[in-house]
Formats: structure tokens, sequence, C-alpha cells
């Protein structure tokens, strides 16, 4: 009997919890659900509150519910950010275009698409912009996807933005100031896709005095992208000096890398503008301008400066990033890499053919560990007939000229000249005085200042290093080259910037006029023919350069009196006595003609012991370069990683989906 009132009970309760049926003779009993139908509501999106509406409706054309799922979202954070991503460009195109899809118009509780001419009108106008970032042309501006044609019933988003913008350029016309050269310039740190974007960008403003050209690829696949400058790019002009400026080859030794990337958007600008020392500098000599020669130590130490951010350091410590980067991706200082061909003139400096130029590479070089870089920098030396360089670091403050390795027995810091130390001098000298403080010794810092004078210095008795850039650009071309060392803050903050622009332009355009010191000419045979590869050689330098094609040369010398000798095998040697004036503004042309003759044996028995250091055309004979980097692939895998760009970490949110749709390669 229990058992049974249980039973019952539990059944009792089972009824009445069951949902009570739809009985139609119960009024109310079987109410039908209606949905409400959008309507029109007020356009609330704080970034969109200039559009040429009022009203909008969600959900929107991508599906977002409500004003608050659209405001969390990566599409409309984009909006946001986009002027400051593309540095103003394309604003406020981008933005109006986007929210004419986040928050389309509304009328009569209809919502309107924006016009499909006008997203491709916009796409055309500011892909490139999009480009230079490296982000992927966002997916809700697809002008296929989300907008209509004007046959389907359309409106223009930006309706009213061009005579808006006209009558405030009209209020404003009076009141703007002329352009400033300095104005254009954003005296910030650029990453490495924005550095690429402004050297293409200037490629496009000075078409006829400006080309970008890649020497190669660095370890991680960064571009190594070099800007030049002449009156006729991408093509090397007869008596016309070549010379190069190379920044960022320690990675963290950034002022360099921002001071070339203002120079070069300084020289197309100012050319256009008429400022006649700049033509004149762009008209006669052929510049080649390579910002970064280590992209990829700069991203470690950019990376490594957003680290020390974190927590409450002082203001100095969040700069605090003196190796952070400074080596490559393999971990090798570039500027230890070069072959070391100062300590084979040491050694052969007694022999009878002795020279310290066009030494050749020895083999055993390519069999150690030579970073692409280097390599690249390495052919791209090679390949032009450059006179003058400069390469930009930072730790100090003074300009260091060669010989960079001591010649004291262990290496120990000790002055060691170069044959052409006079003219050295006088070029380390230029920079030096040209910069508002570098030769005032009150202003010097670092280690140099115990040996500097007048912000020179030796390098070898400054600090001896093997393998360094300048030694190899002098012992083994033609080209002479000095080190710039541009403050002792290797990574300062931005608001220093403008201060060292201001203290170095001067100093970049001055030293970059003197490839015009010294003399020049050409070198021919009785018949007018140029000849290659004619030794110049002053008496009282024990250092020669060669001609080039065409015959052509140019050789670095200081005023005075000096016996010039041009000579070939096959050839009588010419001899000239020129007098070089102070304050020549141009090279003094001196030309030869050399007569052929039989073998000149003092050129023979000079010529005989020359191969046993090697040929100067033996460069990786054994393709150990490429063999090396094949084998360092299979015995060294180092783990892979996505990298990203630098703008990435504003999109991703915690627990979010990833913005994938923003990569260019997804």
């Amino acid at each position: 009997m229990c058992i049974m009132l249980l039973i019952l009970l539990q059944m009792l309760l089972l009824v009445s919890c069951s949902p009570r049926r739809c009985d139609p003779g119960v009024r109310g009993l079987c109410r039908p659900t209606v949905e409400e139908k959008p309507k029109c509501a007020d356009l609330l999106l704080s970034y969109c509150d200039d559009m040429s509406y009022t009203q909008t409706m969600f959900p929107n054309i991508l599906g977002h519910k409500t004003r608050e799922d659209a405001e969390v979202g990566a599409e409309y954070l984009l909006m946001s950010v986009i002027e400051s991503l593309l540095g103003g460009q394309c604003n406020p195109d981008i933005r109006m275009l986007g929210c004419s899809v986040l928050a389309p118009r509304c009328e009569k509780d209809i919502v309107l698409k924006p016009c499909r001419s006008t997203c491709e009108a916009v796409r055309k106008k500011c892909s490139h912009a999009f480009d230079g970032i490296e982000m992927a042309w966002p997916y809700f501006l697809d002008c296929d996807r989300f907008f209509n044609g004007e046959e389907e019933g359309c409106y223009d988003p930006l309706e009213g933005l061009g005579a808006q913008q006209d009558e405030e350029d009209l209020e404003n016309m009076d009141i703007i100031p002329p352009e400033d050269t300095a104005s254009i310039m954003q005296f910030i740190y650029h990453s490495n896709a924005q550095m690429i974007n402004i050297l293409k960008k200037t490629e496009e403003q000075c078409p006829d005095i400006a080309k970008t050209y890649s020497i190669g690829r660095s370890m991680e696949g960064r571009e190594l992208l070099v800007i030049e400058f002449s009156n006729n790019p991408g093509q090397h002009e007869l008596l016309e000096p070549e010379i190069k400026y190379i920044g960022n080859m320690h990675g963290n030794e950034v002022m360099g890398r921002q001071l070339l990337i203002f120079l070069a958007q300084y020289l197309c600008s100012e050319y256009l503008h008429g400022n006649e020392r700049i033509q004149t500098l762009i008209n006669t000599t052929r510049i080649h301008i390579l910002p970064s020669m280590n992209p990829d130590g700069y991203e470690v130490a950019v990376n490594g400066l957003q680290d020390t951010n974190d927590g409450d350091e002082e203001e100095g410590q969040r700069y605090s990033t003196w190796n952070i980067g400074r080596n490559n991706a393999q971990n090798v200082d570039l500027n230890r890499n070069f072959p070391d061909l100062t300590s084979i003139v040491y050694t052969r400096r007694r022999s009878k053919g002795y020279r310290t130029d066009h030494v050749p590479i020895p083999d055993f070089y390519w069999f150690g560990k030579v970073a692409p870089e280097t390599y690249a920098v390495m052919k791209w030396i090679r390949s032009i007939p450059f006179v003058l360089s400069a390469n930009f670091h930072a730790g100090d403050l003074v300009v260091s000229y060669p010989y960079d390795l001591s010649k004291h027995p262990l290496e120990r810091n000790m002055f060691s000249p170069t044959p052409d130390d006079q003219v050295f001098k006088l070029l380390a000298k230029t920079y030096s005085t040209s910069h508002e403080t570098m030769s005032n010794e009150n202003a010097q810092c670092g280690s140099s200042r115990s040996h500097s004078e007048k912000g020179t210095v030796n390098g070898a008795q400054w600090s001896s290093i093997t393998g360094s850039m300048q030694d190899f650009n002098y012992l083994h071309t033609n080209c002479f080259e000095l080190t710039v060392e541009l403050g002792c803050d290797k990574f300062p903050p931005e608001e220093e910037l403008f201060i060292a622009w201001h203290e170095n332009h001067e100093a970049l355009i001055t030293f970059l006029e003197a490839a015009h010191r010294g003399i020049k000419g050409i070198v021919k045979d009785e018949e007018g023919n140029g000849i290659k590869g004619v030794q110049i050689s002053v008496r009282g330098i024990r250092h020669d350069i060669t001609t080039a094609e065409n015959g052509e040369y140019w050789r670095l010398l200081t005023p005075g009196i000096h016996i010039v000798t041009a000579s070939a095998p096959g050839y009588t040697r010419a001899m000239k006595k020129i007098h070089l004036p102070p304050r020549m503004s141009t090279a003094g042309r001196v030309d030869f003609i050399l007569q052929k003759s039989l073998l000149d044996t003092d050129m023979l028995e000079e010529e005989d012991t020359i191969p046993s250091m090697g040929s100067y055309d033996r460069f990786d004979p054994y393709n150990q370069y490429e063999r090396y980097t094949q084998m360092a692939d299979i015995s060294q895998p180092r783990e892979e990683r996505e990298e990203k760009p630098w703008w990435w970490n504003y999109f991703v949110q915690p627990g979010g989906p990833a913005p994938t749709w923003l990569l260019k390669q997804f």
C-alpha cells in the first residue's frame, strides 16, 4: 500500500512540473512568438560620427548583432588605429569606407549598401599603404562582397568628403607656413616594413633621381634594400664618383639607421625644392644608402627594448639595450666577419711586391662562418667602383679611421696608420668638424676620449679588432671607408632623434661632397680606348688604386704637390706632377695616355710575387658560402618561429579569435 502511494505522488509531481499544453479554450495560453523587425537606430560609434548619415541598423552587414559587438571586434579596432598605422595616409577614406560596412546607412528601416565604385577607387589609391606595413587588405572592405553596384542601388560613403577637404584647404591656405623639409619626416623609430615603405615612397616621389634595389637578404630573409640618388639612377656615369652610407651594422645601434632614412627623405625633398647645393651634389655624384645592414638584429633589439619597458623602471633603464640585437640571427658580429686582410698585409710588409691594395681574399676564409649579410655587402662592394664610404655605429662620439687591427705583435691597442693616413685624417676631420658637437672635447663620451683628437681616432689605437668592414674596403678595393660613432647611447629615446638629425645633417652632406677631393681622370691607350686595371700610384704613399671600366679612376688626396704614375703590364709608365690647392671644390682632372711596349721587367718581378697571395678575382672559388649555409641548415636545426608584423599585438585579444585575416600570407 505504501509503495502504491509513493508511485502516485511521483506521478502527480511529474504532471505538475510538466509544461502546460496549449489549450485554445484557455485565453492567453497559446500566445504566438513574434520577432521584432530590426529598425533604424542612432549611429553611436565614435569613430564613425562624421558620416554623412546619422542612423544605422544592427545586425550590420558583417553580422554584428549589437553596437557593443561591433565595438569589441578587430574590424572596429582597425578603424580606430588606421591613421597611425598608415602614417596618416588614406585618412579618413579608409575609416569612412569601413564605417559604411560596420555601421551601414539606414533609411526607412532598410539598410543601404555603399557603392562598389567608391570601394574600388579607395583600394586602388590605398592598397600600397597596406603593403608598406605588410598588412592584407581588410576582408570587410572586399568590394565585390559587401558593396553594391550603382544599378543595384547604393550610396557614396565618402559623399561630401572632397568638398569638405577643399573648404578646409582654402581656410587654412593663408595660415599654414611654407612646408619645411623636416616637417615631412617622422622623428620616430621605424620598423623594417616602415623603412622599406619610406624608401619606396621616396623613389616614387623622386623617380628622376632615386632608385631602390636589393643587394640580398638577411639570415631571416629580410631584404637588404638600398636607395641610390643620381641624375641618372641605376647607371654608372663616366667620372662620376660613387659613395655609400651603411647603417645599423650592429642591430642595436639604431641612430645611424634612422639618420639614413631621414637623409633619403631630405635629399629627395630638397632636390625638388630647388636646393642648389643638393642638386649639384646629386647631379655630380652617385649616392648609395643602405639604412640597415642587420635588420634581424634590429628586430631583436626593438623586442628587447619593449621587454625592458615592463614594470616601473627608471627612464634611463628603459633603454639599457647595450648588447641585445647587436649580432645577426646567427649570433655573428658583422664587423668582425669580413676577411682579415690586415694581418696578411702586416706579415708581408717586408716582402718584395708588398701591396696594400686589392689584397685577394684567402681561400681559408670561405671555410669559416660567413654571414649572408657580410656576403651580400662584399659582393656589392666589388660590383661598384666606390670611392668613399662611411658606416654608422653608436657607443661613442667619434670618427674612427683605419687600420682597425693593431700592428702590435699581440694585437694590443696601438696607433696603426695606413699609407693614406693623412687622407683618412682629413676625411675624419671633415665629418667631425661639420658635426655640431663631435669635435668639442667637452661633448665627447665613451672610451675613445683618451685617444681621440678633435673627434677623430685611429681604430687600432682605440680598440683593435680583426675582420672589420672599413679595413676590408681599403685593402680589397679602391674605397676609403670610415666608421662614424654617433653617440654613447645605442638606442636613445625617440625624443632625441630630431636633435641627432640637427647635429648630423650638415656633416652627412659635407662628407658626401668629400668624394670630389683629390684627382680623377681617364687612362687611355694611343687609340683612345680606356684601359681597365691600370695602377695609379702616388709617390710616398704605398697604396695604389686601379682604373675601372673605361679606364676611369678617382684618387682621394690631400692638398699639396704629388707625383702620380699610371702603369700597366704591356704599357710604358706615364708620370705627372700635380699641385692640389686647398679648398678645391671639385677633383682635379688628370688624364694619362699609355703607349704599348714590352713588359716592364720590374713589373714582371712584382707580379710574380702576387699569385702567392691568390687572385683578386677568386671570390668564393669553391662555392663554400653556399655549402656552409646548406650544412648549417642540416646540422643546426633551429626552432622555426612564425614571425608576425610589428602591429600584430595591437589586435590580439586574450580569449578572442586571432584576426589572421590581417596577415598577407594567411
